[in-house]
């Protein structure tokens, strides 16, 4: 029996571009099954002050790599029948003594995007966001 072996470069300390000043202290592993919102495949980032909403799709065939500045609200939805694992690096620990991380539900009415990739003509905009529409193309 032959078996295949499959690396992939997750993240390089050279990668300026994506890591900036910031430095990696911990990574970790998500798998989510369909359905589950959670903010997933569907990758979806929003800024309250601008109101700009950005949705990524990621597909083992067109991975992506997204950098999420801490001020942005941000989730996923794995689409379609298979599992979606999500790695992602973190640049602060997590304190379970003191936590700092914020939660909104993930269906909350408030967050209604007045741009979504850049643009105001997108038919989602002005509306309060649904993570079950299917992407805009």
């Amino acid at each position: 029996m032959e078996s295949i072996k499959e690396s992939i470069t997750l993240c390089r300390e050279d990668w300026d571009d994506l890591l900036k000043e910031d430095k990696i202290v911990q990574a970790n592993l998500s798998v989510t099954y369909p359905g589950v919102v959670r903010g997933a495949a569907k990758i979806c980032v929003y800024d309250d002050e601008s109101g700009e909403l950005d949705e990524i799709v990621s597909t083992g065939e067109n991975l992506q790599v997204v950098r999420v500045p801490g001020h942005y609200w941000h989730g996923f939805k794995a689409l379609g029948v298979e599992p979606v694992y999500l790695v992602y690096f973190v640049t602060r620990l997590y304190d379970y003594a003191d936590p700092d991380k914020e939660r909104r539900p993930w269906n909350d009415p408030t967050i209604v995007p007045r741009l979504i990739n850049g643009r105001r003509g997108d038919p989602r905009v002005g509306k309060p966001w649904n993570w079950f529409y299917p992407p805009h193309k």
